[in-house]
């Protein structure tokens, strides 16, 4: 029955979220619809009010596959628009390096154009830094830069055809490709056959863009764009001053010397489309990412596994239990008592402060804060607050909250502290406030330096920089220091049996029963139900592809706090009966072990799925890698203790003792 009931309730959970996601996973909230009218016959925009005329196109960074290195826009001399304001970007954007600067692409409702010039840039190499800007330019175009243009809030999109007749839209397209010196097409250089000159670099100069709008009946005048979608192209214009969009394609030879100009153009048309609505127009571009039928099938394979094998632990540990309880519980004499082994031999000392308490109890804190986050921040995304078209609202939430839950983590570390007999509470406190969040910031600023010393667009700006500081030294450790004077002012958490003076000696303990082993193997199925998911989450960071299905993540999320209990408590109960009463670090170790699991899988993605090259790129893809495995360790890791404390009290509740 028990298990019967767990699936119900892990059936009704996912079917909740995963029409959550469906229903809500549209622009809330804060993104209202933007109207566009045709403009007036005076060239002016629409008067209709809240109708625009003019579709602004915005360009964000640059990123490749091959390389973690972002570069703004502006970094590779592209046409620019320094009239304009940059539009203001929220905490995680910066965080993320995201760069979103206006361009002189700029386009009016329903007027198509054609091989309009956006600009002309001309280098000549016998100059240094036109030279500097070429090179530049050559290396991006190898390593396969990809531009990212947004216009209404909307990724622009390449669409092509992959296998299977499936059409893939890329929110990114490359500024440019390479055919090596052997003759093999690089990247997009496959798409044309006149991409055939060894050695040589083909720019894509131009582009042909299609805007699809739909047509707004009985609520508000003008109509919604609901995709945007272009085609990369390649042409050397017989007349740069006058282009025509003809002839052969814009190359540029590895060895070139002398002076080129590059003229960049565009058409734009439009195109009505009734079939879309505005809610969905992302839909397109997220039915098309790869593998995410396999990503359906695989997570709810897991899903299925994990929810019957961790209802047949919990059903042997309570008919386990029962039994051992109801024995200990019918001893009548102090002899039967001598002749019984197990977990209530050590009932005096299962309760004795572990080594270290203070470390233990600072990474208790900190892990309480972490989790509490996670939860808070995956409901929102689940509900659709945080989805794709809320730039950076993922890394602003998460964020945010860690700033404020400062008062959860000081008291959690304050009261454990002082339940484990420690009396150095203004060290506990600093510890708390400044151990781990220190870590990852100091990891965090040797990362910003090498992206600072490389130009990327990632380097995070100094006044972001000092704002952050500012979050977590004036708000986030004055919150830690009221919760911890809280928990500290509390009475320490009364155990259910008495502490012995003197510790028992622990009997030889079997290879099982050892510390390391017990701890190796108690990381695996906490592992096994998030593998999965891990890897499109490492697709989404690390190969720039949109991760949209929160509603499943959160659904991993609950089964991972699941079963890293189950797992810990069945390992606990087993070295309680082999009457090993350090449990406290050992139930910490035993969940947080998943991070090591996490730590050695990146490590094979890393050489398996990525192209990255570079010292600087592959020492920022570990550097930020150490960060998340620390942050999973600290929250995998208190879940463990929490649950293991959780059933330690329990059934040293319900037994009597002498």
């Amino acid at each position: 029955m028990v298990v019967l009931h767990r699936v119900r309730v892990f059936l009704l959970l996912f079917f909740v979220c995963g029409s959550l996601r469906d229903a809500l996973s549209f622009y809330l909230p804060g993104l209202a619809p933007v109207s566009f009218c045709e403009k007036d016959a005076s060239g002016k925009d629409s008067d209709v009010p809240d109708c625009k005329s003019v579709i602004e196109l915005f360009v964000n960074r640059l990123d490749s596959v091959e390389s973690v290195l972002p570069y703004e826009y502006t970094a590779f001399d592209f046409c620019a628009d320094h009239a304009e304001k940059r539009p203001s970007e929220n905490l995680g954007q910066v965080l993320f390096g995201e760069r979103i600067e206006p361009s002189p692409y700029k386009f009016y409702f329903k007027i198509n154009e054609e091989c309009k010039s956006v600009c002309i840039k001309p280098y000549n190499t016998e100059k240094s830094e036109d030279k500097a800007k070429l090179d530049f330019f050559k290396k991006g175009m190898l390593l396969n830069y990809q531009h990212h243009w947004i216009i209404d809030n909307m990724p622009v999109t390449w669409c092509y055809d992959v296998e299977d007749n499936q059409k893939f839209c890329n929110p990114g397209f490359p500024v440019g490709c390479y055919i090596t010196e052997t003759g093999r097409a690089k990247d997009a250089c496959v798409v044309n056959a006149d991409f055939n000159d060894k050695d040589t670099f083909y720019i894509f100069n131009h582009m042909d863009i299609t805007i699809f709008y739909h047509v707004v009946e009985n609520e508000a005048a003008g109509a919604r764009l609901v995709a945007a979608k272009l085609e990369p192209k390649s042409f050397k214009h017989s007349n740069v001053e006058k282009p025509d969009c003809t002839g052969p394609p814009m190359s540029l030879s590895n060895k070139f010397t002398g002076e080129i100009k590059i003229p960049y153009t565009y058409s734009v048309k439009f195109v009505e489309d009734k079939t879309i609505r505005w809610a969905s127009r992302w839909d397109y571009i997220l039915e098309s990412m790869p593998h995410t039928n396999i990503q359906w099938f695989s997570i709810m394979n897991s899903l299925v596994i994990v929810l019957f094998l961790s209802g047949m632990v919990a059903m042997i540990m309570l008919r386990t239990l029962h039994k051992d309880i109801a024995r200990y519980n019918q001893m009548d004499s102090v002899e039967d008592a001598q002749e019984e082994f197990g977990w209530k031999l050590v009932h005096g000392d299962v309760f004795r402060p572990p080594r270290k308490g203070m470390l233990l109890s600072v990474f208790l804190g900190s892990g309480t804060q972490i989790s509490i986050m996670t939860f808070v921040t995956l409901f929102f995304a689940c509900l659709g607050f945080l989805s794709p078209a809320n730039r950076g609202a993922l890394m602003t939430c998460a964020v945010v909250l860690w700033v404020l839950l400062g008062t959860p983590a000081g008291y959690v570390a304050a009261r454990y502290y002082k339940s484990f007999g420690g009396e150095k509470w203004k060290t506990n406190v600093l510890l708390t406030a400044f151990l781990c969040p220190g870590v990852v910031f100091a990891d965090f600023f040797v990362m910003n330096l090498i992206l600072w010393g490389e130009g990327s667009s990632a380097a995070m700006p100094f006044g972001t920089l000092v704002a952050i500081l500012a979050l977590w030294f004036c708000i986030s450790v004055p919150l830690t220091f009221v919760g911890a004077y809280f928990g500290f002012k509390k009475s320490g958490i009364e155990h259910p049996v008495r502490t012995n003076q003197i510790p028992r000696q622990i009997p030889e303990q079997s290879f099982y029963t050892k510390p390391l082993p017990g701890i190796i193997m108690g990381g695996i199925l906490p592992f096994g139900c998030i593998f999965i998911q891990l890897f499109f989450i490492l697709n989404s960071i690390w190969s720039h592809q949109m991760y949209y299905m929160f509603g499943f993540l959160f659904l991993v999320f609950i089964i991972l706090v699941i079963t890293c209990s189950e797992a810990t408590i069945l390992l606990c109960y087993f070295h309680l009966c082999a009457e090993d009463y350090h449990w406290q670090w050992r139930s910490f170790l035993t969940s947080g072990f998943t991070a090591v699991y996490f730590l050695v899988y990146a490590i094979h993605y890393f050489f398996s799925k990525l192209q990255i090259s570079g010292l600087a790129s592959t020492v920022l893809y570990f550097g930020y890698t150490m960060i998340m495995a620390l942050i999973f360790f600290l929250f995998t890791g208190t879940i463990g203790f929490f649950a293991c404390f959780w059933f330690v009290t329990k059934i040293y509740s319900v037994v009597k003792v002498d």
